[in-house]
């Protein structure tokens, strides 16, 4: 009964679809489809009411008759799936059609052309979007290895950017260049890569937001970067929906009042590379659905091969956002809302030979066409159905560049890809005092930098009401002294308990999950943010950051620098001080990861007192498009040491050397240096056992090591220290050099490779993977670092006899043959 039933609707839409056709031409021409384009009956229902309703609200666009724009993105999108399937095989290109011969293939054909084929009619039907409502939307795409698409539908509409438009153009000539330049592998005479096209998305790509090359991150972040007003049209893939479970939270952390649209559309095609996903496993879009549902999110299944589907998709899923937002609003209902979510289900590839199968991946065709009779007969039958004349083409793309009648931007110049942001005012350094004698541990007060952190990072985001703040906290936000933060910003809920600081509007997003929490914050590229986490936990977050850095980097390559305020990742309850928990909580890992990559990009800074937090902090929301790796001590123990100007000092400079400590005699061959506060106690220790015995001395403090490595580009160049701080701090003549630091030595030395003088002069302490349930002491005695460790190497590099400057009892304990309690801890 029910199968009749759903006959029976299918056969009355069917009837009233044709009624309509009869009485509409254009409705009538464009369903008939084009090429490869073919439209459901339920698609044309969808469009069709669609139609009338735009109609009746008055909705006019950039001035085009609705069904004249997804005809023309019908003929749009053949064009480019057939100019995607030429970047994978062509090695020249004809706009008459013509099929290649086999001299016109590439002989090395690359490119991830299933993928790329199914973003063509999704990224066509986002700008049909734009042009129905006359309203430009910001998009992303999570599966960056489809860039061939973007690439290719914006070359035809001439949305590009510089590099692009200077090489490419709707030639012969022009595409043939566009196709060779697709995985060329040649630099130009400046030894750089000489085609801006990528196998990601990448700076060149007109309106990219992400480079997209790790899977399941721009599903984690996508729901955070609209402001209010805005509206995101995210591309997520299938196969991060497995690989990335955080997503499914995105509905508890929208809310319309500082929100914008977000349109989440999966393209479920339903592989991996060499298998099929585990949804389609499962029971395929109807299970996901019935998922999605569970998680708050309304789900509407479409045509995935068809541009007018998405098109439809786009307009009927904001509107519905818009409609619960209102109901939130007028009393009538709750956060959270559902969310819409579109699955556009298309075999991977559709369109081309070898849909639906294992190849279509990377290469659907059975062989290499240059070589292969088979292959390039497949190549010619598939390519001929896609191919546009040229002439309609250029009426196609006439009508989807109508912007100026709506007065919008061009999709290249989206309001997300044109962040710039900065602050409306800067708090002033509230700085403790520091004691008159810094060398006498019985006179150090002591406090916690986390404090500063917190305070100075509220005190901005008051100064600033027009940014809107994210804080991504993974747990424990009031143990890691992010207190006044919480008590202010609280934690976004759905459900807010009373007497705890939670609040359906809360700023601070919190989940079990370090990725989606620093997602949050690399969202919210048109506020101001803030990440933390325990140090050891850190790593998770390694990926996610590296992508951000990476895709930052070949923007400032390109010439654009990025506008969004510098995020601060604060690494807390961090190695030393963690002791108690095992090595598990253990590891300073992200630093040193975070410490190779670029450091004018990421900047990874050891604050080594409040003062220096608060400085550090202060500074970073002044500066745009880095990633600044904070470790900071969060027990309320670590000495106040810096001034209010040596900590302003410290920050320009990076390092500076401490004129109240050390043993200045004539013949000086010895500098110390620590990197971290706790190693600048047991420095500070060392260098006064140094100075008890006459040995002549300086002491350095390093809080931006990145700054002292040997540059690797030119960024890195502009943003070392300069050559005069460094002979000031680290003469030449002074080769007995001394480092203990919050990392391990190894990779430390590494990164201060220029300061080195070789094994037989320069030593390194830091963590070496030894841990258990300690105190701060024991965790430095364990892993060689105390005062006592640093002057027994001292006396290496010096050729000293180390009982010149231990006692037996000292160097008993340093031995292991006697307790260090009391002796050296």
């Amino acid at each position: 009964m029910q199968n009749q039933q759903s006959d029976l609707e299918a056969l009355r839409a069917e009837e009233a679809v044709q009624d309509y056709r009869r009485h509409d031409p254009k409705a009538d021409r464009w369903a008939r489809g084009y090429g490869a384009i073919q439209h459901s009956v339920e698609t044309q229902v969808r469009v069709i009411h669609m139609a009338e309703s735009l109609k009746a609200k008055g909705v006019h666009g950039d001035g085009v008759g609705f069904f004249d724009v997804i005809y023309a993105a019908d003929r749009i999108t053949n064009a480019a799936m057939w100019l995607v399937v030429h970047m994978t095989y062509a090695h020249n290109v004809f706009l008459d059609g013509r099929d290649l011969r086999r001299d016109d293939f590439k002989s090395h054909p690359e490119g991830h052309t299933g993928g790329s084929l199914n973003m063509v009619p999704a990224y066509v039907g986002y700008l049909a979007a734009n042009a129905i409502t006359g309203i430009t939307r910001s998009w992303i795409m999570g599966q960056g290895h489809c860039v061939a698409a973007i690439d290719s539908v914006n070359l035809l509409l001439d949305n590009m950017l510089a590099a692009h438009s200077s090489r490419y153009s709707l030639t012969d000539e022009g595409l043939t260049r566009y196709v060779r330049d697709f995985y060329s592998y040649q630099f130009n005479s400046n030894g750089r890569q000489d085609s801006p096209l990528g196998s990601h998305v990448n700076a060149h790509t007109a309106g990219g937001l992400a480079e997209g090359g790790y899977l399941g991150f721009v599903e984690l972040q996508y729901v955070h970067m609209p402001l209010k007003g805005e509206r995101l049209v995210a591309f997520l893939s299938d196969g991060a929906f497995e690989e990335q479970r955080g997503s499914d939270w995105a509905p508890r952390w929208w809310r319309a009042e500082d929100c914008g649209l977000v349109t989440p559309i999966m393209i479920n095609n339903g592989r991996r590379i060499d298998q099929r996903t585990t949804m389609s496993q499962q029971g395929g879009p109807e299970w996901l659905a019935q998922h999605l549902r569970l998680n708050n999110f309304s789900p509407v299944i479409f045509d995935g091969a068809d541009p007018a589907a998405f098109a439809w998709a786009i307009i009927e899923q904001e509107t519905a956002l818009e409609t619960a937002g209102e109901a939130v609003r007028s009393g009538r209902a709750q956060y959270p809302v559902p969310l819409p979510y579109g699955i556009a289900v298309a075999p991977k590839g559709a369109g081309f030979y070898g849909a639906g199968t294992n190849l279509a991946h990377n290469l659907p065709l059975p062989g290499n066409p240059s070589v292969d009779v088979q292959s390039a007969q497949l190549f010619a039958q598939s390519a001929r159905r896609l191919w546009v004349p040229v002439q309609e083409l250029q009426q196609a793309v006439g009508l989807l560049q109508r912007h100026t009648v709506s007065d919008r931007p061009k999709e290249r110049d989206s309001a997300l890809a044109q962040r710039n942001v900065s602050l409306k005012a800067s708090p002033p350094l509230q700085a403790r005092p520091v004691p008159a004698d810094r060398k006498a541990p019985s006179r150090w007060t002591r406090s916690s930098p986390m404090t500063a952190v917190d305070s100075v990072f509220l005190a901005t985001v008051q100064a600033n009401p027009h940014l809107r703040p994210r804080v991504g906290n993974p747990d424990e936000m009031r143990s890691n002294r992010l207190q006044s933060t919480l008590d202010d910003l609280r934690f976004r809920v759905t459900a807010p308990e009373g007497g705890i600081p939670e609040d359906v509007y809360g700023a601070v997003i919190t989940a079990l999950n370090e990725e989606a929490i620093a997602s949050a914050a690399l969202g919210n590229k048109g506020g101001i943010n803030l990440v933390h986490t325990y140090e050891a936990f850190a790593p998770k977050m390694l990926g996610l950051f590296r992508q951000e850095i990476t895709f930052t980097s070949q923007l400032r390559e390109a010439g654009k620098a990025p506008g969004w305020l510098s995020v601060p990742l604060v690494l807390t309850s961090h190695t030393w001080e963690n002791g108690k928990n095992e090595l598990s909580h253990q590891d300073p890992t992200m630093a040193e990861a975070m410490l190779g990559e670029f450091s004018d990009l990421s900047r990874v800074v050891f604050p080594p007192d409040h003062n220096a937090a608060a400085e550090t902090m202060r500074t970073l929301y002044q500066t745009r498009g880095q990633i600044w790796t904070l470790v900071v001590s969060k027990q309320d123990a670590v000495a106040d040491l810096f001034t209010e100007a040596e900590a302003m000092q410290l920050m320009d400079q990076g390092a500076i050397r401490l004129e109240w400590l050390g043993y200045d005699l004539p013949g000086q061959r010895l500098v110390l240096t620590a990197i971290g506060s706790y190693q600048l106690e047991q420095v500070i220790l060392a260098s006064n056992r140094l100075a008890d015995r006459a040995v002549s001395h300086s002491v350095v403090y390093m809080q931006e090591p990145g700054r002292f490595r040997a540059s690797r580009n030119d960024g890195e160049r502009h943003h070392a220290a300069p050559a005069s701080l460094v002979r000031d701090l680290y003469p030449g003549h002074l080769e007995a050099r001394v480092f203990l630091v919050h990392t391990r030595p190894e990779p430390m030395l590494g990164v201060l490779g220029p300061l080195n003088t070789g094994y037989g002069r320069t030593a390194a302490f830091g963590f070496r993977g030894a841990g258990g349930t300690l105190t701060v002491s024991g965790m430095l005695f364990v892993n060689g670092c105390t005062w006592g460790h640093v002057v027994r190497e001292c006396s290496r590099v010096l050729g000293m006899e180390e009982a010149l400057l231990l006692t037996q009892e000292e160097r008993a304990a340093l031995d292991g043959k006697r307790s260090p309690n009391g002796v050296i801890i």
